[in-house]
């Protein structure tokens, strides 16, 4: 599964951004999407998820009423909607792929997901 973000940049507090993540390749077992970021000196983080099974959908305490997740009906393209933005949410951000958990969930764990995006920068002043 090759993974490839884009539409990162620079946005004042209060603005939008939108990341689109392109998946390729054999998608069929990589049923959680979602995202990561990570702000300079700090951890990888997980934002938002989506299972592409059902569409449900999880979202970090800290974007939760002001991101969106969201996939096409195919897995090969799938988006995070940004609103609100906020300086504390400047970072690289990542998307992922893998397979459900044992519950069937798609848990924000980073070491659960196996493909990965190159990343693209999200700068919020």
């Amino acid at each position: 599964v090759q993974l490839v973000e884009s539409g990162g940049g620079s946005v004042q507090p209060g603005g939008s951004l939108r990341l689109p993540c392109g998946a390729s390749g054999h998608t069929y077992s990589s049923n959680c999407m979602g995202w990561f970021r990570q702000a300079p000196g700090k951890e990888r983080e997980g934002v938002a998820f989506v299972y592409f099974g059902g569409g449900s959908t999880y979202y970090a305490d800290s974007v939760k009423g002001r991101f969106i997740i969201s996939k096409d009906t195919i897995k090969t393209l799938f988006y995070l909607q940004m609103n609100s933005l906020q300086p504390e949410d400047t970072g690289m951000y990542s998307c992922a792929a893998g397979p459900v958990n044992e519950y069937g969930g798609c848990p924000a764990d980073k070491a659960h997901y196996i493909y990965w995006g190159q990343g693209t920068q999200v700068t919020v002043s």
